[in-house]
């Protein structure tokens, strides 16, 4: 059921209650109102000209739904945009207009509904009702809406009440009227004993279900995407989209989640002090949830795949959908009683004839009687020649007993002759049977014979290649035993030949160590010498201060003081009194030792020249 079809349904109950005389027309006038308003409440530009072009005054006379059609879905129904209007606007309006003609109630009734629950009933029963005018509701259809109402106000549909109004011949074929459905609310049979507030809330709930596409709403805790804190939250989920509001009445929306093919539903484990948690994965963002129970929680997930499904199936409302289907199960049912009846139609003709049969068969029995009786009338007949002709023939017979006497004897003998024969025959029938048998089971045998012989043939051949490879795997084991064992041979060669090399490593990187050893002796040794060698040439130092004194003009200088003028200590920062010392691993081998006895040879041998030189420096 399309936009324009709900659309059609509304203006239908406009256009009907501005026909007052009840004549199937309304005068033009009147039309221009409902036309200007339409267009008011569907949002779209209202063309006075064309208006006015459509019912120009050229015939006086009301126009008819049918004159009236033409123009609506050209200059208005055409125009609609879905989305750019408020529906609930659009049946409030026709609400007005035919409810001031045909909802006419007692008010001071305490069973009667307000006008609002009124309005919502309409719309429901507008919502469920046949597409075909003028709207009527099935009482399937209507049983559906009350157990809905019912449900909600959490009683028990009781349709004993109602069984009279369901029972009645015009409801069961042409279903009822919004008005007779509204007065049957009215005479409080389904709302008795509860109170207008819980009836009111129902009506609402089942209205914003099925009308507003409300598939379910409720609390729940939303944890939040910035700060990450949990807040309660009223969510409202429809097929495209599931809203949620700071409180019950929708009137501060927080935020709205676009629901497509991409969504999914997860069940998350509790924690954060939350259980029965969520969550609603988008492409873009994820949102967690927590409900009050486990129910609550599987209610939830439930409701948000059917939305899902319903989006990705390209459905836009769920109870639309429902609707097609239970229309189609009432036409298939509808079908089921047509064959029934064609069925039970067909067995009536059937019995029709049969009983024609019977008629026909009495006649034949009376025709049958008539015959038997000419039967006996020409039997009694014949009885009589047969008496005439009987005397005849006695006298024959007496002729012929003598004769027959003589053949009877005879006949004894050949039907003593004859019974052998038969005897004989049986017993050779007998034995071509069990013969016949013998045959079959020796075929049978043969056949059987074969079938092993081919099946031995089989197993024979089978073994033959399980034995061939047998031998071989037997082959390839033995290969692989002296393949291993020559690889065993040699990794033990190979490690009496590594064990060997190890033992001579170990042996030369003992002599390292004690060459090392004894090289660091020889150093520490030479570092003595050499400080002995300063403290001596310090003390030869401060003597040889004391005997020198000032040489005056014309004095010679002394040729002692010449020879140790160039004599220098060498100090401890000398780069040529360093030795280079090496804390290597002890795995360094021989021939970096060699290099550091060498160079540490050198080193002193430089020492020596420069002090047998005197270019050491006293400090």
């Amino acid at each position: 059921m399309d936009l324009r079809s709900e659309l059609l349904k509304s203006i239908w109950y406009g256009f009907t209650a501005l026909d007052l005389e009840k004549s199937g027309k309304v005068s033009k006038s009147q039309l221009k109102v409902l036309s200007h308003n339409l267009c008011t409440v569907l949002c779209i530009p209202h063309d006075p000209v064309a208006l006015e072009d459509h019912f120009r005054d050229d015939d006086d006379g009301p126009v008819s739904s049918q004159g009236y059609m033409p123009y609506l879905n050209k200059y208005i129904l055409d125009k609609v945009i879905e989305g750019s209007f408020t529906k609930e606007n659009v049946d409030e309006l026709c609400w007005t207009l035919t409810a001031k003609k045909n909802y006419q109630t007692d008010k001071t009734s305490s069973t009667v509904l307000p006008e609002r629950d009124a309005f919502r009933l309409w719309c429901l029963f507008n919502f469920l009702s046949e597409d075909k005018y003028p709207l009527v509701m099935v009482p399937d259809e209507v049983e559906y809406l009350l157990k809905k109402i019912c449900m909600s106000m959490s009683i028990e549909f009781n349709c004993v009440e109602l069984e009279d109004f369901f029972s009645q011949d015009s409801v069961q074929q042409t279903g009822i009227t919004v008005w007779v459905f509204l007065e049957m609310m009215n005479s409080g049979k389904l709302t008795r004993g509860i109170d207008k507030s819980i009836t009111s809330m129902a009506i609402e709930e089942v209205y914003r279900e099925i009308v507003g596409d409300v598939l379910k709403e409720g609390y729940l805790w939303k944890k939040g995407q910035l700060r990450r804190n949990w807040k309660e939250r009223w969510f409202t989920l429809r097929p495209s989209s599931l809203s949620y509001y700071t409180g019950e009445d929708r009137k501060d929306c927080q935020g709205n989640i676009v629901l497509d093919g991409n969504c999914c539903v997860e069940v998350l484990p509790d924690r954060d002090g939350k259980r029965c948690m969520f969550c609603l994965k988008t492409l873009s963002k994820t949102y967690e949830m927590s409900a009050s129970d486990t129910k609550q929680r599987q209610e939830w997930t439930t409701a948000i795949q059917t939305a899902i499904r319903l989006h990705v199936e390209g459905k836009t409302s769920l109870h639309k959908d429902l609707k097609l289907k239970r229309r189609e199960q009432r036409e298939q049912r509808d079908k089921r009683c047509h064959a029934k009846e064609e069925e039970l139609q067909r067995l009536r003709a059937l019995q029709e004839e049969r009983e024609r049969g019977l008629v026909e068969l009495d006649l034949l029995k009376e025709a049958q009687k008539q015959a038997q009786a000419l039967l006996e009338q020409d039997e009694q007949r014949r009885r009589q020649q047969h008496e005439q002709m009987q005397r005849a023939l006695e006298v024959q017979l007496k002729e012929a007993e003598e004769a027959r006497v003589s053949m009877q004897a005879e006949m004894v003998l050949k039907e003593e002759e004859a019974e052998r024969q038969r005897k004989r025959i049986q017993e050779l029938e007998e034995m071509q049977k069990r013969l016949e048998e013998a045959l079959h089971l020796e075929i049978k045998a043969r056949r059987d014979e074969e079938v092993f012989r081919y099946a031995q043939a089989g197993l024979l051949a089978e073994e033959e290649e399980k034995m061939k490879a047998l031998m071989c795997l037997q082959e390839e084991q033995e290969e692989y035993i002296l393949k291993t064992q020559r690889e065993k041979q040699e990794l033990r060669q190979e490690m009496e030949v590594k064990s060997r090399s190890l033992d001579e490593a170990q042996r030369q990187l003992e002599e390292v160590r004690a060459n090392r050893h004894k090289v660091d002796q020889d150093v520490v040794a030479a570092q003595k010498k050499l400080r002995q060698a300063s403290t001596n040439v310090k003390h030869w130092n401060v003597q040889m201060n004391r005997l020198m004194r000032p040489i005056g003009p014309g004095e010679k200088r002394p040729s002692l003081g010449s020879s140790f003028a160039s004599f220098q200590i060498p100090t401890q920062r000398d780069p040529g009194l360093r030795i280079r010392r090496k804390s290597g691993s002890e795995d360094q081998d021989e021939e970096s030792k060699e290099n550091v006895d060498n160079s540490a040879g050198c080193d002193l041998e430089k020492r020596h020249s420069h002090a047998s030189n005197g270019d050491m420096d006293i400090p």
